[in-house]
């Protein structure tokens, strides 16, 4: 049911003595017993009789909206007593009903008029409430389960994109919100979007409206590289208040891109506190799995024992979003190659074959590029805002707009990117230590605040100006900030982020260091005071490399 129906003013009673006229559901003129899924527009102005569980009761200033379903979908049926009276006060949120209505729309969306309704108790309610259980599990079944490509990584995790999808499937036909939360970069918005085009259609064909993705789907994205407990709060916060305004039920919540470490824990278990729960497709790497235990699926190539740095979250989460919805149209088949590309993952044989699909919808390796630089561009922009619209473009819907949109910004973002790779080449300082150079670049002292490139991506063009141009094969290159860096290292340093996590919460405990990230790329914090301990200290390690 969508919000167009709680401020629907446009409902004209047909007065009581027509509710009289029908002793019984039976003596109802041409009323036919129809599940909701059978109820379309041509249907318009037809009478049938349904049964099913009311899920959500919401007054307007006029009628009474009553969301109704019987596990094959659902839809608004609208009493009317009086204005802003309440119909069927007998009838609330968790009962079983009868009701004979007639099939009218209003806005582009289906709703049904009712001349009769009633409770049902006891054994028939049993029997509905069993019919739409048995229903909706049979409807949330997966029955697509093939790859876009072949890798070993995929199929060791096909069991956990069966059962988490089947739990998306199961969430959206029992009419309950879905909140996808993913890290604020290309990889992050390509793991969102591409369960976005999979999510929104079911959802508008489960509530018979297109408006109904307003309000049972919401994306968001994070900074920070953790599902922190100020975003767990802020979705509880906003999901409880429509639980009680609307009779919303409470979410499931997809954490993609970040979610499988220790300082994701905290906010997961404080969703579920309040009946949220929770998906979560990563790829980065963590000490000890405590998430698997707390959500309903848990999906990261740690796992099954195979490396996250050979497959994004962009990657996952498409293949992930076939198994949702296994429409061919979904427009999603170039996003694991650009995924991939933007997050520089080390499988050459699975991005050759996404790109050779990429290429057969006109998608270049050029402009694949191209795309993840303006996108990195427009989340730094954008910041928290969902901006559904403004990033379906940028996803190419329509392709035409996508590129004269890439066209337009990309000739200016690589200038800011040449402006700030002179600066970070004036401002950083090398020295050689052990086998290694550590390239250090303090980044508050260098660059604005509100400065693009971001921070990570600074240290990444200096980091490859350096061993791309200079030829700096074992190379360390870190963004400086006063309680955190980020660190990028070729892999001929030897040089691992984890690895150094682990050191220098031995060697520094006062300083709590924490953070993670792929073996050659990440980063960390720590407390301000501790910083020159904590570079000394990273220092010391390089040195035994």
């Amino acid at each position: 049911m969508g919000k167009n129906f709680k401020k629907n003013m446009g409902f004209k009673p047909k007065g009581k003595d027509q509710d009289k006229r029908f002793s019984s559901f039976k003596e109802f003129i041409h009323a036919e017993e129809a599940t909701l899924d059978s109820i379309d527009i041509s249907k318009k102005g037809s009478n049938f009789i349904v049964t099913g569980l009311i899920d959500q009761v919401a007054q307007t200033g006029g009628p009474t909206i009553f969301s109704l379903t019987d596990g094959t979908a659902t839809l608004a049926l609208k009493a009317f007593e009086g204005a802003g009276v309440r119909a069927h006060p007998e009838i609330n949120v968790g009962d079983a009903v009868k009701a004979t209505i007639t099939v009218q729309e209003y806005n582009e969306e289906l709703e049904g008029e009712v001349s009769k309704m009633e409770k049902l108790e006891n054994k028939e309610k049993e029997v509905i409430l069993n019919n739409i259980d048995k229903t909706q599990r049979k409807r949330a079944e997966v029955t697509h389960t093939s790859f876009l490509v072949q890798d070993v990584i995929l199929d060791k995790l096909k069991d956990r994109f069966v059962k988490a999808a089947t739990e998306v499937r199961l969430a959206i036909i029992q009419n309950r919100p879905i909140i996808i939360r993913h890290h604020n970069d290309a990889d992050g918005y390509s793991s969102g979007y591409s369960l976005e085009r999979a999510i929104l259609p079911l959802i508008a064909k489960q509530h018979t409206s297109v408006k109904a993705a307003w309000e049972f789907y919401t994306r968001s994205p994070i900074s920070a590289p953790m599902y922190e407990l100020e975003d767990s709060i802020r979705d509880t916060s906003h999901s409880l208040s429509n639980a009680a305004k609307f009779s919303n039920k409470m979410p499931l919540v997809l954490v993609v891109d970040t979610g499988s470490g220790e300082k994701d824990l905290l906010g997961i278990q404080q969703g579920k506190v309040h009946g949220i729960d929770f998906i979560v497709v990563d790829h980065h790497a963590f000490d000890k799995d405590l998430i698997s235990a707390e959500v309903m699926v848990h999906i990261n190539p740690f796992l099954v024992g195979e490396d996250g740095a050979k497959f994004s979250a962009g990657m996952l989460c498409t293949e992930f979003s076939r198994f949702i919805n296994p429409n061919p149209n979904l427009n999603i088949i170039q996003i694991p190659a650009m995924a991939g590309m933007a997050d520089r993952i080390d499988n050459p044989k699975a991005i050759s074959e996404y790109l050779k699909l990429a290429e057969k919808k006109g998608y270049t390796k050029e402009l694949l590029n191209d795309i993840s630089t303006v996108i990195d561009f427009i989340s730094v922009k954008v910041r928290f805002m969902e901006a559904r619209e403004y990033i379906e473009v940028l996803f190419g819907e329509p392709m035409e707009k996508q590129k004269a949109l890439v066209n337009l910004l990309v000739p200016y973002i690589r200038d800011l990117e040449k402006k700030g790779l002179e600066i970070a080449k004036n401002a950083s300082t090398s020295e050689k230590i052990g086998q290694c150079t550590l390239q250090t670049l303090e980044i508050e002292k260098s660059f604005a605040r509100g400065f693009y490139p971001k921070p990570g991506k600074c240290v990444s063009i200096l980091h490859d100006y350096m061993n791309e141009s200079k030829k700096v094969e074992k190379l360390v290159t870190i963004g400086l900030m006063p309680d955190a860096c980020t660190m990028r290292a070729t892999a001929e340093s030897s040089f691992s982020v984890n690895e150094l996590v682990d050191v220098l919460q031995k060697s520094l405990p006062d300083a709590f260091v924490e953070g993670g990230g792929h073996k050659q790329a990440g980063s960390i914090r720590f407390i301000p005071s501790k910083q020159s301990a904590v570079i000394k200290a990273i220092k010391d390690y390089i040195k035994k490399l």
